[in-house]
């Protein structure tokens, strides 16, 4: 995992909205994929836990990759980074004009 740079509380509670907005985002158009039904819901149903799952599990190992003497404010943005890439891509993914 790549090294975070250190961000400061007032920039990690900044990019913490922006990853709810976001993340707010694609729960909105999985809902509208899943209310459509189908084969194409039922994939992203299956994908979405997996996902979660696959989440959780790396999480764990990627905060310890960066030791334990790591700051509170470091581990913020571990966590952050985490989780924002795929949040991102998900977005665009569900996003795309073609794709509905």
């Amino acid at each position: 995992m790549p090294r975070t740079p250190q961000q400061s509380w007032p920039e990690l509670a900044f990019a913490s909205w922006l990853l709810m907005g976001e993340a707010s985002l694609v729960v909105g158009l999985r809902m509208m994929r899943l209310m459509l039904g189908g084969a194409r819901a039922d994939r992203e149903a299956r994908r979405m836990v997996n996902e979660k799952i696959a989440a959780g599990l790396t999480l764990g190992p990627a905060l310890l990759a960066g030791g334990f003497g790591q700051s509170s404010e470091a581990l913020g943005a571990t966590v952050l980074a985490h989780y924002a890439k795929p949040v991102r891509a998900n977005r665009r993914r569900l996003a795309r004009r073609g794709n509905r």
